[in-house]
């Protein structure tokens, strides 16, 4: 899933300050990351019975064969407590994730998710290695030390860095797309409803953008961490280049989509609220200058 961020998010579009609160100040940044920090997390953790299936379909691509079969196959052999395999990881890690912020700061906020992503896919498709991340913390340590917790950082890197820069760059496109050539009109003249519309097709559409180059990075780090391959170029020749694009893809779209469409409506409710304006956009006085 790389992620939505909460400084990123607010490089444009908040030219306005909420009540009491200026702009760029302390305050402000330290209200984006717990945004970040609860949209990711939040909604992260909704998805996790998906998540346990694709990281499964990705490490034994002949067991789960699609989505509706993988499930099936997972709560007949295990029980339906199986599909919330890891979910501690998943709140928790991409939680630290949002709270630091995506593009510039990604390589800070993966080195943050990083231990929970191995311990997370470890739970997730090897059930007695460890049962959560009580346990799976100190079991990773003890067998592999903490090399365990970053053999997958940099393919973690390939993936969420290009994911969030294309992914930030299509929401910012797409949003100017709609209130130009859609909606027609300036983002502070249309009603709240209609902003967080905006929002919410932006998100989607960027976040299906950004899961299919981020793809092949994603099948490298669930090899990795499960330990089906000692390395990045072991992984890319045993699971083939072909199927480095396609495996799991459906899935990671239909997971990835929504994801980042309810992180950033979670995270544009939480600015209305607060008094900042919606993400995306030029405001008023930038727009005219730009004119």
């Amino acid at each position: 899933m790389g992620d939505a961020g909460a400084a990123a998010r607010a490089a444009r579009g908040d030219g306005a300050a909420a009540a009491g609160m200026r702009v760029f100040s302390p305050e402000y940044y330290a209200l984006c990351a717990g945004g970040g920090m609860l949209a990711a997390g939040a909604t992260h953790l909704a998805i996790t019975p998906l998540d346990v299936l694709k990281v499964n379909m990705q490490v034994n691509p002949m067991k789960y064969s699609s989505i509706f079969a993988g499930l099936n196959v997972l709560v007949k052999e295990e029980g339906p407590s199986s599909l919330w395999r890891g979910w501690g990881g998943k709140f928790l890690g991409y939680g630290v994730q949002g709270g630091c912020s995506s593009a510039s700061a990604q390589i800070i906020a993966d080195v943050g998710l990083s231990p929970f992503e191995s311990v997370k896919v470890r739970v997730q498709t090897q059930p007695m290695f460890a049962k959560g991340l009580i346990d799976g913390f100190p079991r990773v340590y003890a067998t592999e030390g903490l090399s365990g917790f970053y053999r997958g950082l940099l393919p973690l890197w390939g993936r969420n860095l290009p994911f969030s820069m294309l992914m930030f760059s299509t929401f910012e496109h797409t949003v100017d797309f709609l209130y130009q050539k859609v909606i027609q009109k300036r983002k502070e003249d249309c009603s709240t409803i209609q902003q967080l519309g905006a929002t919410c097709l932006a998100g989607y559409i960027s976040g299906a953008v950004g899961t299919v180059v981020s793809n092949p990075a994603d099948n490298i780090v669930s090899s990795l961490y499960n330990k089906k391959a000692e390395n990045i170029i072991h992984a890319v020749k045993s699971i083939g280049l072909r199927n480095l694009f396609i495996r799991s893809l459906p899935i990671r779209i239909t997971l990835v989509g929504p994801v980042i469409t309810m992180q950033w409506f979670f995270y544009d409710t939480i600015k209305i609220l607060t008094g900042l304006p919606t993400s995306g956009g030029l405001p008023r006085d930038l727009e005219e200058l730009n004119v």
